[in-house]
């Protein structure tokens, strides 16, 4: 088992992540710098937060050319891991292999705070250690956090159960005062279809640990982990 985290110019939370898999999860994980063409070897890829390119023109609009994506989008197709936290869920939409975008948060301001995330649905690899609406507390830092798309995908994500977290206050109410950024139907992260794709704002590799105030983004890993054990053994 091996995850890769990729390194764009910029980010800025490459390391938090590289730190969580091999000290917190104890699992072989390596940095993949975002000019590389193969990403052959690894079982999950985590495109972590942090300001690629700057974010001058629009949050992964540029980073989604680099030539690492090429080789995400195969590494997707063929049922492989793939998380995009925070700058990395940008991407994920910019390229594609996640439906909606992200716009500039309603209020046009930078957010870094805790949030309350309620987890939505366990059937994935990335949430199965959780409990459905189980509510986590998570730090979020962003400035273009507001997840849109049409009413179309809207639907078509409501009724996949593509929709994983929303933002809900501690007691897991979903409530306009409890969404910091504007987002539609407080949408914090989807999935793909195939439910092997998952891209959310909040961090959980800043909640991994008590000391950072939170262990509750730690599940998350846990969930990745059992989720590729079983699939190696499968083969």
């Amino acid at each position: 088992m091996k995850f890769g985290v990729v390194v764009f110019p910029g980010s800025n939370c490459d390391h938090d992540t590289y730190h969580v898999i091999s000290k917190v999860i104890g699992q072989p994980v390596d940095f993949i710098w975002h000019k590389q063409e193969s990403i052959e070897g690894f079982d999950a890829v985590i495109l972590p937060g942090g300001f690629s390119y700057g974010d001058y023109l629009r949050s992964g609009a540029i980073a989604r050319f680099s030539p690492v994506m090429q080789a995400i989008k195969r590494f997707a197709s063929d049922g492989g891991l793939v998380l995009g936290i925070c700058n990395g869920f940008q991407i994920l939409c910019e390229s594609g292999l996640l439906p909606g975008a992200l716009l500039r948060n309603r209020d046009q301001k930078f957010i870094c705070e805790h949030v309350n995330v309620r987890v939505e649905h366990t059937e994935t690899p990335f949430t199965s250690a959780y409990s459905a609406d189980q509510v986590l507390r998570v730090p979020i830092a962003h400035g273009d956090g507001n997840y849109f798309c049409d009413d179309a995908t809207l639907r078509e994500l409501e009724s996949n159960q593509q929709i994983l977290f929303r933002y809900s206050d501690a007691k897991g109410e979903i409530s306009e005062s409890a969404n910091p950024n504007g987002s539609l139907n407080n949408i914090a992260g989807v999935c793909n279809r195939e439910r092997n794709v998952l891209g959310l704002m909040p961090h959980p590799e800043r909640a991994a640990e008590d000391v950072l105030g939170s262990h509750d983004g730690l599940a998350m890993f846990h969930s990745m982990t059992v989720a590729l054990r079983e699939k190696l053994k499968s083969k």
